[in-house]
């Protein structure tokens, strides 16, 4: 039921902004939740961004008041727009989703496997240059 496709990532300048999206490929009555992680060379996959629908969005601290979470339920797409991009902002970029917010809440706070949600995009690379 679920199939996501996130659009193609790229290259900035320090301080450029980058809108980036993830759609459900397959037709779906169910309701999604989505959320963005990201991996930097080298390092563990974190996450940077949730819509839990009725209870909000939820942003790591390393983004706060410079990455904006949306959903589209009419497109099933979720959108990430990346303002102020700076280099340790470089990552490949995936998007992931549940029915269930709280499954979604628990995998970013490593409190429940990733590989419990229902879907992964495949990533998308994000680069930023200073």
């Amino acid at each position: 039921q679920v199939r996501l496709v996130e659009s193609e990532g790229g290259s900035v300048e320090a301080g450029g902004s980058l809108t980036l999206s993830c759609a459900n490929a397959l037709s779906t009555t169910k309701t999604y939740y989505m959320g963005w992680f990201r991996q930097a060379p080298g390092k563990e996959r974190e996450y940077v961004a949730l819509y839990l629908g009725a209870s909000g969005t939820q942003y790591a601290d390393s983004v706060k008041g410079r990455f904006n979470i949306s959903q589209d339920n009419t497109k099933n797409t979720a959108y990430l727009q990346m303002n102020n991009l700076q280099p340790e902002d470089t990552a490949t970029y995936y998007c992931a989703t549940d029915h269930n917010p709280s499954l979604l809440f628990a995998v970013a706070t490593g409190r429940a496997p990733p590989d419990t949600l229902a879907a992964w995009g495949r990533g998308t690379l994000v680069t930023v240059s200073s």
